[in-house]
Parts: C-alpha cells; sequence; structure tokens
C-alpha cells in the first residue's frame, strides 16, 4: 500500500511504510522494470541523498530507497541501536518486497549493515555498489582520531548522550554549518532545501539514536567484521565508487571480496557523491550491472 509522505518528494515515487523486526521502515519506490535496486543512505541523510540518482534510475531499473531505523520517517531507534540490527532490518525489508536478490547500493557508515547483510544473507543481494564507503575493522575507525586528522564527530556521536545533549534543537545548524559544508565539493549541489529535509529527521525526539547507534558500531565492531572476513570473502560482484575518499573504499572492499573489485573515483566530488554527481554515478551503476 502507498502511504503519504511526511517530507518531502519527488515525481514518479510512491512512499510506503513496511513493518519489518518489530520497527517501520519508510520507503519510496520507483520504476517498473529491470533489476531491483535497494539504496540505502548515509550520515547525515535520509533516503532523500537520492533524490536526484533515482529518476535516472529508474529508467531502466526498479529502485527502492529506505530510511534506515532512526533516521528520516522510518521509525525511532532504540539507544542500543546497532549495525547488527540495521543489517537484520533490511533483510526484512526485501524480503517484504519480495524482490530479492536486489543490487544494494550504500554509501557512508552503511557499510556494516550492508556488508553483515551481504555476509549473513547471501540470498538477498546480487551485487553491492559501495560509495565513499569504509568499514569498522578495515580503516575507518582512523577517521575517528583527531590526531591524525580525523573528525571529532565520530566520537562525539557514539558517545552516550552526547548528540542528544550538544546537537538537539542544533540540527539544522549543525548541516548547514559543518557536516555538508566540510565535505562537499560541487558548489550549489546541496541546498537549503535538502539540509531542512535531513534535519528533519533528526529534530524528532530521540532522532539522534539511530545515528549515534551507528557510529557506535563503527568504533566497536571491528574484531568481528574481521572474523566475518576470515570466514568467507564475498563473492558477489561488487562497484567501489570514490570521491571525496579517493580509493579509499576501493581499498575497503578488495579487503572483503574474494575477486577484483570494480572501482571508479570521480573526480571534483566531494563524500555526497549522490547529491553531488548524481548522472556520473548513475552511469558508473548502469554500466557496471550491464557486465555484472
Amino acid at each position: 500500500m502507498s502511504d503519504q509522505s511526511l517530507g518531502r518528494s519527488i515525481d514518479g515515487v510512491t512512499h510506503h511504510h513496511a513493518h519489518v523486526n518489530g520497527t517501520t521502515l519508510h520507503y519510496v519506490r520507483a520504476g517498473e522494470s529491470g533489476t531491483p535496486i535497494l539504496l540505502v543512505h548515509g550520515f547525515p541523510e535520509s533516503w532523500w541523498a537520492f533524490h536526484k540518482v533515482i529518476p535516472l534510475l529508474a529508467r531502466e531499473h526498479r529502485v527502492y530507497a529506505v530510511d534506515l531505523r532512526g533516521f528520516g520517517d522510518s521509525a525511532i531507534a532504540e539507544k542500543d541501536h546497532s549495525s547488527s540490527v540495521a543489517a537484520q532490518d533490511l533483510h526484512e525489508l526485501i524480503r517484504h518486497l519480495d524482490v530479492g536478490p536486489v543490487v544494494v547500493a550504500g554509501q557512508d557508515i552503511a557499510g556494516g549493515a550492508l556488508y553483515r547483510l551481504a555476509h549473513m544473507h547471501a540470498e538477498d543481494v546480487s551485487a553491492l555498489v559501495a560509495v565513499e564507503m569504509g568499514l569498522a575493522g578495515f580503516g575507518l575507525e582512523g577517521f575517528a582520531d583527531v590526531t591524525q586528522g580525523g573528525s571529532w564527530h565520530i566520537g562525539a556521536l557514539a558517545a552516550p548522550g552526547i548528540p542528544q545533549l550538544l546537537f538537539t534543537g542544533r540540527e539544522e545548524e549543525l548541516l548547514a554549518t559543518w557536516a555538508f559544508p566540510s565535505m562537499t565539493a560541487v558548489a550549489g549541489s546541496i541546498t537549503a532545501t535538502d539540509i531542512g529535509e535531513f534535519a528533519r529527521g533528526y529534530a524528532r525526539p530521540g532522532g539522534w539514536n539511530g545515528a549515534a547507534g551507528i557510529y557506535c558500531s563503527i568504533l566497536t565492531e571491528g574484531e568481528e567484521l574481521r572474523a566475518l572476513t576470515s570466514q568467507r570473502k564475498l563473492t558477489i560482484p561488487v562497484l567501489a565508487v570514490g570521491g571525496f575518499g579517493g580509493g579509499f573504499t576501493a581499498m575497503t572492499m578488495g579487503s572483503i571480496v574474494a575477486h577484483d573489485v570494480t572501482s571508479t573515483i570521480l573526480e571534483n566530488v566531494g563524500h555526497y557523491v549522490a547529491l553531488e554527481a548524481p548522472d556520473r554515478l548513475s552511469d558508473a551503476i548502469t554500466a557496471f550491472l550491464a557486465t555484472a
């Protein structure tokens, strides 16, 4: 059943809610035929991160874009949220959609959940597109080390109670003055409208719980993810797309995949690839799927 969106929308998508794994996930869908693709956002985002890409991919594919638990218009996450819970949410969402296996295209901090999904539920995932993505245990923790140029926000978001204490009521200011400007290279690609839509989800009571849980996972799950890799590497086709991070995504994916990874780096693009270079990202995904 289609639901009315609580936030912004675009032509050609319908909004839905799925009751899975003890929560409610909001997602949009577009396209009537072709390979099913599930788009999974990072931080500080929601499904809206892909609003420019969805119409391009939907020309040839069935496209779904989800708000992770605790983000956007999905239900608020519990305070003990984690990438493991997010992975199970996605597994049950794919079963709910009844379109698996799907191509999963995700970015940024969705990495831990997507790796768990692909490793533990191989039947769900036909291919993986990793965009500006790292993994705990494979170098991502280094971005939290402020003594080596890492970012303060990882530790702040992972510290119990700190994001709620510091960021509540300042959501739009935080995103507009720090998060997006600090990692965007394409001028004008992220608008005040975009920032307002992203901030809306975090401004809900408990709206920081989802992000806090994922960031806490980043600082604690490295040993577990390395253990998964030692058991079995992924054998599905993988595309690594780099922007701001250069070859970091390809290097990370190369550590968890049993074969060569297809890699592309989009020059002069920042961290928010789907918003900054939607045409180039869509072209890269389309070309990859044509040969995967």
